[in-house]
This record gives C-alpha cells, sequence and structure tokens, in this order.
C-alpha cells in the first residue's frame, strides 16, 4: 500500500514549482486567497465608470461581468501561452494575475464623461495595438522610462484618484444625501477596518483587508438605508459574456490618451514581472518572458475591449503573495482565474456587487489610491533626488494636477486638446516627464576631494 501512496504522491507537482498540477487540496484555498486579494479592485473600476457614464442597473451588471471574465481570459493567456515560435511566446508563462486596472479610471472617467463607453471601448483597442509594438520594441524603448519616469506617472495617478475616493466617501455626487453625516460615518469605518487589519492582523485577515472592510462597511450602512437589492432580484441566475453589448467607437483624441497609458502601463508591468520573478524565483525575468507578456497584454486587451472589458493590468497586490507565500505554480494561479470566471457567469453575483454603497466603496479605496501614490514616490526615490529630478518630478505633477483643476484653463483650444490634455493629469504630466528626461542634462557626480 505505502508504494501506491508514494506514486500517487508523485503524480501531482509541489505548488512552489512553476509547471505541474498539484493537488486540488491544495491549489484550491491558495487560489482563493488570490481572488479574495484582487477581485474588489477589479470590479471597482467598472461601477465608478458606469456613474460616470451613466448606465442603467442591467448595463452596470453587464459591465461588472464582463470585468470578472476578462480578468480570467487574460490572466489564463497569460499564465499559459498556447502560441510559440521559437524563441518567442504569446503570454509570459509567469505567476501573474490580471486585473481591470485602477490607473486607467481618471482619463476614463473623463472620456465617460464626455463621450460613452463605446468610445472607451474603441481607445482601449488602440491601447491594446500601442502595447503590442512596444512589446516587440521593448529593448529600444524602455530607456525613455526609466523609475524616475514611471514613478511620477504612478504617483499622478495616485493624487488624481483622491477626489474620486473623497466624492465617494460623500455618497456619490449624484447621491441627494450627499455629504451626509450617514455617508461619513460608514466611510471612516469601512477605512478604519480596513486599516486596522493593514497594520495588526496577519495571515488571510491582512490579505483580505479591504473585502473584509467592505463587507463590514455594508453591513453598517443597511440600518441607515444606503443598500438597495432591489437590482438583485431582477438579475438573473446565468448569462453568457455579451460581446459588442456596449458598441464601440473611436474618437481620436480618447485614443490619445488611452494609447499613452497603455505605453506606460506597458513599460510599468516590466516592474511586476520583474518583482515576481526575483522575489520568488531568486532571477530576473528572460526577454522571451518580457516581451510575449508585454504582447499578450496588448493582445488580450484588444479582446476583452470586443467582450466589454475595461483595460487589465498585472495586479501588484497579488504579485507580493506570490513573493510573500512563493507559491509559483501557473496551475494555482490558473484556478483563481477560474474562479473568477464563473463568477464572471452569475449576473446576481454582478449585481450584488452593484448594491455595495459609494460610501464604502470611497472608505475601502482611499487606502488603495494612497498606496499607488506611495508606490510612485518609491519608484521616483530609487533615483538620486537632485535639482535636476526634482525639476522633472515637480513640474510634471505640477502641470498635470494644475491644468485639469483649473476648470476652463484650455477652454481657448479646440474640444480634442481638453479631451486629451485638460481631462486627465496623467496624459499632462507623462508628456512632461518623458520630455524633461530627455531635454535636461544630467548632474555630473562630483569627485571626492573637488570643490
Amino acid at each position: 500500500m505505502s508504494g501506491s501512496n508514494s506514486s500517487v504522491k508523485k503524480t501531482h507537482a509541489s505548488v512552489f514549482e512553476l509547471n505541474g498540477v498539484p493537488s486540488f487540496g491544495q491549489a484550491l484555498p491558495l487560489a482563493l486567497q488570490h481572488v479574495v486579494a484582487m477581485i474588489v479592485g477589479c470590479v471597482t473600476p467598472s461601477i465608478i465608470v458606469a456613474g460616470v457614464a451613466g448606465i442603467s442597473g442591467s448595463d452596470r451588471v453587464i459591465l461588472i461581468q464582463a470585468a470578472l471574465f476578462c480578468s480570467a481570459i487574460s490572466t489564463l493567456l497569460q499564465l499559459f501561452p498556447f502560441i510559440k515560435f521559437g524563441n518567442f511566446q504569446f503570454g509570459s508563462a509567469l505567476p501573474v494575475i490580471m486585473g481591470i486596472s485602477f490607473a486607467y479610471v481618471p482619463s476614463m472617467q473623463a472620456i465617460a464623461g464626455a463621450y460613452d463607453i463605446a468610445t472607451i471601448l474603441g481607445a482601449q483597442v488602440v491601447g491594446g495595438v500601442v502595447a503590442i509594438i512596444v512589446g516587440f520594441c521593448i529593448r529600444k524603448i524602455r530607456i525613455l522610462f526609466p523609475p524616475l519616469v514611471t514613478g511620477t506617472v504612478v504617483f499622478t495617478i495616485g493624487l488624481s484618484l483622491y477626489p474620486t475616493a473623497v466624492n465617494y466617501m460623500a455618497g456619490g455626487t449624484s447621491s441627494d444625501a450627499y455629504g451626509s453625516w450617514q455617508n461619513w460615518l460608514v466611510a471612516f469605518f469601512t477605512l478604519a477596518v480596513v486599516t486596522g487589519l493593514n497594520h495588526f492582523a496577519r495571515g488571510f485577515l491582512k490579505l483580505a483587508s479591504i473585502l473584509i472592510g467592505i463587507v463590514a462597511g455594508y453591513i453598517l450602512a443597511i440600518p441607515f438605508g444606503l443598500v438597495d437589492l432591489s437590482g438583485v432580484q431582477s438579475a438573473g441566475l446565468f448569462q453568457l459574456p455579451q460581446p459588442l453589448h456596449f458598441s464601440m467607437s473611436f474618437e481620436p483624441s480618447a485614443c490619445i490618451a488611452i494609447g499613452l497609458l497603455f505605453a506606460i502601463n506597458s513599460i510599468q508591468a516590466i516592474g511586476d514581472f520583474s518583482a515576481t520573478t526575483s522575489g520568488s524565483m531568486n532571477r530576473m525575468p528572460e526577454n522571451k518572458e518580457l516581451q510575449g507578456g508585454i504582447v499578450m497584454y496588448g493582445i488580450s486587451n484588444i479582446l476583452c475591449a470586443f467582450l466589454g472589458g475595461l483595460p487589465t493590468a498585472t495586479y501588484s497586490q497579488n504579485v507580493g503573495i506570490v513573493t510573500t507565500t512563493k507559491v509559483i505554480n501557473r496551475c494555482v494561479l490558473g484556478l483563481a482565474a477560474i474562479i473568477l470566471m464563473i463568477a464572471g457567469f452569475v449576473p446576481k453575483f454582478s449585481g450584488l456587487l452593484t448594491t455595495i454603497p459609494q460610501c464604502v466603496l470611497g472608505g475601502a479605496t482611499i487606502s488603495v489610491f494612497a498606496s499607488i501614490a506611495m508606490t510612485g514616490i518609491k519608484l521616483i526615490f530609487q533615483q538620486e533626488m537632485n535639482f535636476r529630478n526634482t525639476s522633472i518630478v515637480g513640474l510634471s505633477v505640477a502641470l498635470g494636477m494644475g491644468i485639469t483643476q483649473a476648470s476652463g484653463s484650455l477652454a481657448a483650444f479646440p474640444e480634442w486638446v481638453t479631451t486629451v490634455f485638460g481631462s486627465s493629469p496623467v496624459v499632462v504630466a507623462t508628456l512632461m516627464a518623458i520630455l524633461l528626461n530627455v531635454i535636461l542634462p544630467k548632474e555630473e557626480k562630483k569627485e571626492e576631494g573637488t570643490k
């Protein structure tokens, strides 16, 4: 009997190995850990954009369904490259999770307010093409995006999301109860739970801090009458994704804005791929892994646009789980993707997510936005903060945030100029950081002993 048992054990791979199939009993709890850590962040951008676009309850459910389904598809395509040509593969084959990205939210809000969801999806297709080009040219153009530039962009993204979080904490600008004490009480309670778990809890409670905070805030919001379950009752039990449900349109200004972000996020993905391999495998990613990962990032986003899903990107919180646990088996993360896909087939689940009060979402996500800004600062400080570098960061952020906050500052320009440069601070900050980094002369380091 002992011989047969040992042979059974050998049929399963270790969860600490990249390849092979581990036992389901081992893989399931580890996969659920990844789902819990990212599912709130995955659906929140869709909820925010749906609110700005003013789409109806049923369309909001479809947008959230698409977010879950597309995140699953994007993750599986990254994990398991099915097309290979010599030394090139379509996909990174690294243990990463893809999800709807907050990095695009400021620009998507501007586009949704001025146009519609269809315009976002059209721009996403163009952005996907940009990512594919970046992937194939990564070695040549990577020099344009040192940590100073990418850090400035990430920092600006975090700053630009703060007003969204605060408006949500107050109940949402479209709410009649905007700014009420009930909204602020629930928001701060949610924030307190998330912050407390992040700093005092360990293991699962810390990983699931945002999810637990939302559940706690949701329960507190019920007696205040802030939860409406009518949308859940009308939602069905099973529904396949609806390709092109929101249609698709191409507005040049929106394409430019989203295309620039795709270029930046393609470079940013290198950081997540590198953090994954260095933190869990003690090596840097190979060129074929980087190139294949970025090219598939573009391809999967084009596919997601046709399926009605908003832009995806690598999820840093899941990178953190991989590097902490050293669980790198691709089947574990693939199982997490399958769980997301199943959730995407259930409209009632998506409908339940739409009932989360905006004050709860605001209280839970403001810490996420703060961490995005701090990640940008960490990237910036990878380089010496001399006069040249502080000028690049300071001027880029000042112009990016200043132009968008000064309402009507570009009113005399054509409408497309306002859409590209006046709606989202990220575009201006990105362009300024790249240009200044190229133009401004680098300061020579003074040798010791020289005056």
